[in-house]
């Protein structure tokens, strides 16, 4: 592939917040997940197994946890909705097993914020690598951060039968959409990077960054303008 196929690629990949019910068949599933099991991980671990919920039953009760903890009460008007993942007809879960650790080179096995990084980053791009995949199959994704809340997280385990230990990373919702996602808002390349040794004044003052949210630049259920 080249570059700029690549640089389309990454640009194709969006964020939705609302999925036809369109059945996503096992082959674009299964996919996904192949492409992720070739992300780079800490020492080879491959630390990652992955859940795929297509049942009704196990999505509305899946989704009835998330409400739990989201009453609608606090869902103020402008507000991203945070069960904006409902209607999609397939969630991936990323669990990470922590028993890859004594296995790890001293400096992670040994320390526990090594290793934690080692996991967690390990988990990350095979998460990202998961999205580029669907992209590049005409899908459309979201990540719900929230699974890996301490309540959610323990309820959802119990739900599905996932060992207790395993870690929570983050969830998957995939699917079809009409939905048109607004323009994204790109920091330009000029600013990002930086050579060398750097002075402080090359980097953004706490009024810029400011600056930067209060046009619109949204996270989560900040108000989108």
């Amino acid at each position: 592939m080249e570059y700029d196929s690549f640089l389309e690629l990454a640009k194709k990949r969006r964020t939705s917040w609302v999925f036809k019910p369109d059945p996503i068949p096992n082959e674009s599933i299964e996919k996904i997940i192949d492409a992720a099991r070739y992300a780079p991980s800490g020492f080879n671990s491959q630390p990652w197994e992955f859940v795929v919920i297509k049942e009704q039953e196990l999505r509305d009760e899946i989704r009835d946890i998330f409400a739990k903890h989201f009453p609608s009460k606090d869902v103020k008007p402008g507000m991203k909705d945070p069960l904006g993942f409902k209607t999609a007809p397939v969630l991936i879960i990323l669990y990470g097993d922590p028993r890859v650790r004594p296995f790890a080179p001293p400096p992670v096995q040994k320390n526990d914020k090594n290793f934690q990084f080692v996991l967690t980053s390990s988990l990350a791009i095979s998460f990202q690598y998961m999205h580029l995949a669907a992209a590049s199959l005409g899908l459309f994704t979201r990540w719900v951060s929230a699974i890996s809340w301490p309540a959610i997280e323990r309820e959802v385990k119990i739900l599905l039968g996932v060992p207790e230990e395993f870690v929570t990373y983050d969830m998957m919702a995939l699917g079809k959409t009409d939905f048109i996602p607004s323009e994204k808002k790109m920091r330009p390349l000029s600013e990002v990077v930086h050579y060398g040794r750097c002075d402080r004044s090359e980097f953004r003052s706490n009024e810029e960054v400011k600056a930067y949210f209060s046009q619109g630049y949204s996270i989560g259920n900040a108000p989108v303008k």
